[in-house]
């Protein structure tokens, strides 16, 4: 694959937007699966409180702990900005230790069979950074492949999505992510989609 700073071709522009920039239609779910970051948050926020409005969730859990230089999980954060946007308190559960996008998942799954039942979950929407579209969706399927998986991908970048590769941190962004899958997909971190 060419490096960031080469020319891409057309073939690859395309085949990266329609088999890792994907996009799933939306309908009402039972959760929201918040992938956390530090990047994008007012972004994030923004996307979940306008789902919420619309009535798309009844759960959201928030998940993603500490990162370097910042001793506060990123759950807290993303979930303090979620109440004062909206969103009530007590529909949020937080997982607040995960480090990568496996521990996400398989750190969460316990809480929200505790607090609501995995049999209680049909369906949901997860929301993560837009360069890592795919690979939430490969992640959760590796280790809840019964639920139905939607998503929203967050752009924070002040560039369209569809114009990924004329945008040099996006395009950084998004080839460092797509190169990570084949890996991935060898070490049994995440499967293909049905």
């Amino acid at each position: 694959m060419a490096p960031e700073t080469d020319e891409l071709s057309a073939d690859l522009v395309e085949t990266i937007n329609r088999r890792h920039l994907i996009r799933t239609p939306l309908e009402p779910a039972d959760l929201l699966f918040v992938f956390g970051t530090r990047h994008g948050v007012a972004e994030f926020v923004a996307a979940i409180a306008e789902l919420w409005r619309g009535g798309y969730f009844r759960w959201a859990l928030v998940t993603g702990g500490p990162t370097l230089g910042d001793p506060e999980d990123e759950a807290s954060v993303l979930s303090r900005r979620m109440v004062r946007a909206g969103v009530p308190r007590e529909v949020i559960l937080l997982e607040r230790q995960a480090t990568n996008t496996g521990e996400n998942v398989t750190f969460s799954l316990p809480i929200l069979e505790q607090r609501i039942g995995l049999a209680n979950v049909g369906s949901l929407i997860a929301v993560g950074k837009l360069h890592t579209s795919a690979r939430y969706l490969m992640t959760l399927q590796r280790h809840w492949p019964a639920v139905r998986k939607m998503l929203v991908a967050v752009n924070y970048h002040d560039h369209p999505a569809e114009a990924w590769h004329e945008h040099p941190q996006l395009r950084a962004d998004v080839l460092r992510e797509w190169r990570k899958i084949e890996p991935y997909k060898a070490a049994g971190f995440i499967v293909d989609l049905p």
